[in-house]
């Protein structure tokens, strides 16, 4: 019986100080990789800007959702107070626009508010209650004192030689494979 050796996720390096992973991030960029992530016991500015994590889709989403709560709440306001029960109170018009800038506000906030918490976790592809990077047994100090840096095998430049290759010539703490 062959036993075939599991698909990795990618090949992780692990380092002391925030400082040492942003030297890797920036190395691994100049040589050309493009699919990595990081993790870090403390939010890294820096980090943002290296692995280019810049997602407007929920700001999209958000927008679009703001905008259909503000008709749907305006709509069903005109449609209840002109046809569904019509109350003709000094000489009010059909369609009221000051009347119904409380009512559209709100469901400009619930909408838009419902729509970005949604499609906020659902584009950071939650829930995941397993994540590949937990096989490395060093990972669990990822929350606590250690830096990660995890290239992953969906990147088109990598091979598994060349990468732990690279990674240990970054000077880390360890280097793992991430098995899948």
């Amino acid at each position: 019986m062959i036993i075939e050796k599991p698909e990795i996720h990618g090949i992780m390096a692990e380092f002391s100080t925030a400082e040492e992973l942003i030297e890797a991030v920036r190395a691994a960029r100049d040589a050309g990789y493009h699919k990595m992530d990081a993790y870090t016991p403390v939010p890294l500015e820096e980090l943002h800007e290296l692995l280019h994590i810049h997602d407007n889709r929920v700001s999209l989403f958000t927008l679009i959702g703001g905008l259909c709560g503000a008709a749907g709440a305006f709509g069903l306001i005109q449609w209840v107070s002109s046809l569904a029960e019509p109350l003709n109170i000094g000489g009010r018009p059909p369609i009221s626009v000051p009347t119904s800038i409380p009512i559209t506000f709100e469901g400009t906030v619930l909408i838009a508010g419902l729509t970005a918490a949604i499609s906020m976790i659902l584009l950071n592809g939650l829930p995941m209650p397993y994540h590949p990077v937990f096989n490395v047994d060093r990972f669990a100090n990822a929350s606590r004192n250690k830096f990660f840096l995890c290239i992953e095998a969906e990147d088109p430049h990598f091979d598994r030689t060349k990468v732990a290759d690279f990674l240990q010539s970054l000077e880390p703490d360890e280097v793992a494979e991430v098995a899948n």
